[in-house]
């Protein structure tokens, strides 16, 4: 099968930022943007549309300027609504940005060089990361509202493979030392879909020493979580719990699953 060229993957990427925005803000239309939002505590519906839409902005600085160092994020973090925040006028504010982000990864390309939080380097990376950004927020906006979420199982399925790729860098957790706690001999985590196609869906990530490593294999291990393919990239974000009667289980050390998601997870929450 022949790869996608770079410039075809980063244009997919650019219509999943606007079409997950699309998606996020048809779901949230005629809601009240004071609605609580579960998965973020503390926040509202203005507050997670305010963070949205400056992370696409922020994340289109860095394409735009071709940045070669850390760009200010304020407008990710500082996302206190204003008293007059309503959801159409965030929608639409939501929309224009996505748009613009995806302009601008379209005019950049996919390889000239630019400040990343970790390897890669180029607009792909900001590409893929802004899309689960998306993706995750997406749910959370979904949850607000009472509503049903759905996502593609090829983006699901990326956004996987994203996070156990942050899940093996020193950077993605709070110090080396909280590293090295989960590190021990004999320690490895199976993951397996239950919905995707025969031979696709499963990884093994080893923690028997530094570096951490993924790779594609069936193997017996010290823990297995299984369970849909949505669910399973929900879980990573800890918006879904293990939940055995909706398929969703962990078995074998359940600590260590509880400990490894928390420790790898730790640059999310930055």
């Amino acid at each position: 099968m022949t790869r996608p060229s770079l410039h075809a993957v980063l244009d997919r990427y650019a219509d999943r930022i606007t079409d997950q925005t699309a998606q996020l803000t048809s779901t949230v239309a005629g809601a009240d943007a004071t609605a609580p939002v579960p998965g973020c505590p503390g926040w509202t519906l203005a507050h997670l549309m305010r963070h949205v839409g400056g992370a696409h902005r922020w994340a289109e600085t860095v394409v735009r300027t071709r940045a070669t160092g850390p760009v200010p994020d304020e407008q990710v973090n500082l996302v206190t609504p204003e008293a007059d925040d309503d959801v159409p006028a965030l929608s639409a504010w939501l929309t224009e940005g996505a748009a613009q982000f995806a302009d601008t990864l379209r005019e950049a390309g996919p390889e000239v060089r630019v400040w990343t939080v970790a390897p890669g380097g180029t607009p792909l990376f900001w590409a893929r990361r802004m899309t689960y950004e998306t993706v995750v927020h997406r749910f959370d906006a979904t949850a607000a509202v009472g509503g049903t979420y759905t996502l593609d199982p090829d983006v699901a399925l990326d956004g996987l493979e994203e996070w156990l790729e942050f899940s093996t860098l020193p950077q993605a957790y709070a110090s080396e030392a909280e590293l090295r706690t989960l590190l021990s001999p004999g320690r490895t985590l199976h993951f397996h879909v239950t919905d995707a196609p025969e031979g696709t869906g499963e990884w093994l990530i080893d923690l028997t020493g530094a570096p951490i490593t993924v790779s594609h294999a069936h193997e017996k291990s010290t823990t297995a979580v299984r369970g849909p393919l949505t669910d399973l990239l929900l879980l990573l974000y800890q918006r879904r719990t293990p939940t055995p009667a909706e398929g969703i289980e962990v078995l074998g050390d359940e600590a260590l699953f509880t400990d490894w998601v928390r420790g790898a997870g730790h640059w999310l929450r930055r």
